[in-house]
């Protein structure tokens, strides 16, 4: 079988066809001439990347093989070993040998998370894993999935190329080690100290550690790395990593520290080298002296967010005996694109690929869809680590509908918010909205709107207070700041909400942002801001103001004069209630009508109140109130039918106009979607958080949650780049593959001040999470300040020089047994080992100075200058070699207590006993 590529012009002009043959070099991303059979295979190093066919291995009994799923959790993950997939514990979960194939099963048990949400199946495959590993992995997947009822969206995955759903699982990160079989045995031994390793930590919402060679070699400027000796690690942080790398490199030590050592592994941080003396010389004894200047990272090929814009569908079909692959659309696309009996291939800028199966689709072509995928992958040219998702009709990934236009669940979901239809119906209950915040996330009201509310409009680039009697009445062409006041709880709330007219100037619009700025410091910060554009207003504001928001065309100046507008003046009038209800003027001329609704027709002697056919009761009724608070004089009620000649001449004669029902969006298939924001060369880079919570949330982030309907941009109280937050919000829509509104609200949330129409998409909030939240300074000077056992090893130390045999003059490291351990999980105190050993380029000897046996006496210790000391005494710690007796009987508590203390404590403490 051999696959061509076909590409559809959208012009007269007729499709080119381009075969593709057997071929083992690498394509021409430009020209897509190379050719790649139908069932060929993308390559990973020397060995193919998938299966030809998923069919059983010899000696392999694929029915033994299919493990239990536990029905008491989400997540479970499975090794290959000796073509059996074995169960890893959950303690091991986020660790991966380098040799092996992996699969992951994800299966939502949560509400929330089952609302429109599937099972997600990853098949991960490392960097070192060989064919026989991948073609058993690849069996198991396709049994598994028939097990599943093939509901399952499936992955590829590779080593240190995931998907952000695989990386979502895994808080605070993944490890890569090295090693096969053997290791693998044991994904995680607790209590073991005999261990000497590098890690190599990368990443920012997701973040990983690599095993690495055991030298400087391998350090840089821009990453953490973590020296782990067993009972001591040592994270190193590199002078141009920020802070937030920093706090999640720091999470990632802490998690290996429960996991593997029980938590008595004792943390040391170094964030400059030059006061962090004692660990220096621990990382120099390990890996010998540096020499020269640290290199700088690679550079970071984050994926930007235009590169994801560019979204091409592919329709897959046989002709004859070859594969033939034919472009259908670029975006946006829509979803009637998408036949059931058919396969489709989504390309979203190389970045990741889609392959779409119809419910009828055949199940032999159900079973190629990741061959066939890679072969277009190396027919596009495209790195062979690239991303492959298989959705089935019906059971699509979050992320998949979202690079369409719009999505329709064929099979309604039953999206029980109990009773919120008669919410919407009957006045809304506050006390329900704040103790049920995804009610109020739903409805996108954060109360009953029963607050206070302030209007001010932007003139002469500075705020000038409205009075309460106009505060709906506003201008196209101005700009307006409306501050609602409310109480969540006992608390004082507030929401500043920027409206901005269509007609509005860019001088205008920055004065809007820059009285909001000023607003914001008045409260002290406390301002969540919505930024609405005319004709998108959310409900809540137009709750706030009663169904009473008319819109006028042209500008308003000074004392309310509006700026001179024709005699004739038509108004639309939508709404049932003072919850939904807006009046827009539109163009006055007869095609501007819409039989569902109703208008409002002011001439210089008369108002005409029309109806058309298509409205309800509610609407009139509504209609009627907008109308008596709009104007006082003489109106007509005009029936759609029964208009009298004097309507149509003030229109300008008759013409044809929509009669069709509007339909609201269908927004109940899109689920909502959390991502982490950065810059990268000045172009916007997301990570998503699939499957997220509040704990994603972390205080050095900018992060933003699309709800369709809304974007929330979340600002961590430690965040840089706050300023930057509503242009990545902007950048983001005007990016999104399905072609998203430009007028879709953005809403600014600091950290701390989280309204329930944000709270409310999150399974659980805690809104106290955050009271007693250390910083990563706090963190490292509190909780992980000096400890015994680095104080040991660093006294040790000092009690022998090393040495460099004559090579090249200079001192090298220590080797594996020079730093002994404890074996046996005993916890004794890591020693120096006098007999040093060798590497295969140098060798080492110790030359020991006089050793210090045991304890000293006091008063050999307080008061004394470093040059009258004992030999061997550091004299930053002399307390560490009083008794344990003397130590507390001098402090008044015990050597483990005093350095669990904060630094500058401990230190004041010394300076008053005379150990200082």
């Amino acid at each position: 079988m051999l696959l061509s590529i076909t590409t559809e012009c959208h012009c007269a002009c007729r499709p080119v066809s381009s075969p593709f043959h057997d071929h083992h070099g690498c394509p021409s991303p430009a020209s897509l001439s190379h050719s790649v059979a139908g069932t060929a295979t993308a390559v990973l190093g020397s060995e193919p990347w998938w299966p030809r066919r998923p069919s059983t291995l010899p000696g392999m009994d694929i029915n033994k093989g299919l493990p239990a799923i536990a029905s008491h959790r989400d997540l479970h993950v499975w090794i290959i070993e000796n073509q059996r997939m074995v169960p890893v514990p959950e303690r091991a979960y986020g660790n991966f040998f380098e040799e092996h194939c992996y699969i992951v099963l994800h299966v939502p048990r949560s509400l929330k998370a089952t609302q429109g949400a599937s099972s997600d199946l990853h098949y991960w495959v490392g960097k070192e894993a060989d064919a026989a590993a991948q073609g058993s992995a690849g069996a198991f997947v396709q049994h598994l999935l028939e097990a599943l009822g093939g509901a399952a969206v499936q992955h590829r995955e590779a080593q240190g190329h995931e998907s952000h759903c695989f990386r979502s699982y895994f808080r605070p990160g993944v490890l890569y080690r090295k090693g096969g079989l053997a290791s693998a045995l044991k994904h995680v031994e607790t209590n073991m100290y005999n261990i000497q390793r590098l890690l190599h930590i990368q990443g920012r919402k997701h973040v990983s550690a690599t095993e690495v060679e055991l030298s400087w070699n391998s350090f840089n400027k821009s990453d953490i790395f973590l020296l782990d000796l067993g009972k001591i690690m040592i994270q190193w942080n590199g002078p141009e990593t920020s802070i937030s790398e920093k706090a999640r490199g720091l999470a990632l030590t802490c998690s290996l520290q429960d996991r593997e050592r029980g938590g008595r592994a004792q943390i040391g941080v170094v964030d400059d080298e030059v006061k962090a003396t004692d660990l220096m010389r621990i990382m120099e004894a390990v890996l010998g002296c540096r020499v020269g200047n640290l290199p700088a990272s690679m550079p970071n090929k984050s994926i930007n967010q235009l590169q994801k814009a560019s979204v091409r569908l592919y329709h897959i079909c046989e002709k004859e005996e070859d594969l033939v692959i034919q472009e259908l659309a670029t975006c946006p696309l829509t979803q009637d694109l998408l036949r059931e009996e058919d396969y489709y291939i989504l390309d979203q800028g190389g970045s990741k690929i889609y392959v779409w199966q119809g419910r009828t689709s055949g199940l032999q072509e159900k079973k190629a869809a990741f061959s066939r995928a890679l072969a277009f992958i190396q027919a596009k040219g495209y790195p062979t680590y690239t991303n492959v998702e298989v959705v089935n009709d019906g059971a699509e990934s979050a992320a998949f509908k979202q690079l369409f236009r719009a999505w329709s669940a064929k099979k309604p979901e039953n999206r029980n918010l109990h009773g919120m239809s008669e919410l919407i119906r009957g006045r809304l209950d506050v006390g329900k909205l704040h103790s049920q915040p995804e009610l109020a996330a739903q409805l996108r009201m954060v109360d009953d709107a029963s607050g206070q509310v302030e209007v001010w409009c932007i003139q002469d680039l500075c705020r000038q207070p409205m009075d309460p009697k106009h505060h709906g009445q506003l201008h196209a062409g101005n700009c307006y700041l409306v501050l609602y006041t409310y109480q969540k709880m006992g608390r004082v709330q507030y929401i500043l909400y920027l409206w901005q007219g269509h007609q509005a100037t860019t001088s205008e619009i920055k004065a809007l942002n820059c009285n909001a700025e000023e607003l914001d410091l008045m409260y002290h910060g406390a301002l969540v801001r919505e930024h609405v554009t005319m004709g998108s207003e959310p409900p809540h504001f137009l709750a706030i103001l009663q169904g009473q928001l008319v819109v006028f065309q042209g500008r308003m100046g000074h004392n309310r004069k509006e700026l001179p507008a024709s005699a004739m003046r038509l108004f639309h009038v939508q709404g049932t209630d003072i919850y939904n209800t807006k009046t827009m003027e539109v163009p006055a001329r007869a095609s501007a009508l819409n039989s569902n609704d109703v208008f409002l027709l002011v001439t210089a002697s008369i108002c005409y109140l029309w109806f058309g056919k298509g409205c309800n009761g509610d609407q009139r009724e509504m209609a009627r109130t907008v109308v008596t608070a709009m104007s006082g004089e003489t109106k007509e009620t005009v029936l759609e039918g029964q208009e009298p000649p004097c309507f149509w001449e003030a229109l300008g004669g008759q013409a044809p106009y929509p009669s069709n029902k509007r339909l609201p969006e269908d927004v109940s298939s899109f689920q909502p979607r959390l991502f982490e924001c950065s810059s990268q060369m000045g172009q916007l880079v997301l990570t998503e958080v699939v499957f997220f919570s509040q704990e994603d949330l972390d205080k050095y982030d900018i992060m933003l949650l699309d709800t369709w309907q809304e974007i929330f941009l979340w600002l961590g109280e430690a965040a840089s780049g706050w300023k930057e937050a509503v242009t990545w919000g902007q950048e983001y829509l005007k990016t999104h593959p399905a072609g998203r509104s430009l007028a879709t609200p953005i809403v600014v949330i600091k950290q701390g001040h989280e309204p329930p129409t944000f709270t409310g998409w999150f399974f659980t909030w805690d809104p106290y999470k955050w009271t007693n939240n250390q910083s990563y300074e706090e963190v490292v000077d509190g909780g992980l300040g000096a400890k015994p056992a680095i104080f040991e090893l660093t006294a040790e130390l000092n009690n022998f020089q090393l040495s460099r045999v004559p090579s090249h003059g200079r001192a090298g490291p220590l080797s594996p047994r020079t730093l002994k351990g404890s074996q046996d999980g005993s916890g004794n105190e890591l020693q120096l080992d006098s007999k040093g050993g060798g590497t295969s380029t140098s060798s080492y000897h110790s030359s020991p100075k006089p050793t210090i046996k045991g304890s000293l006496p006091r008063e050999q210790l307080m008061h004394q200058a470093a040059e009258d000391l004992p030999e061997g005494v550091d004299p930053a710690h002399k307390e560490f070699y009083l008794s344990d007796s003397d130590f507390q009987d001098i402090f008044g508590k015990s050597k483990e207590e005093f350095y669990s203390m904060a630094k500058w404590r401990q230190q004041q403490e010394k300076k008053q006993l005379g150990f200082f």
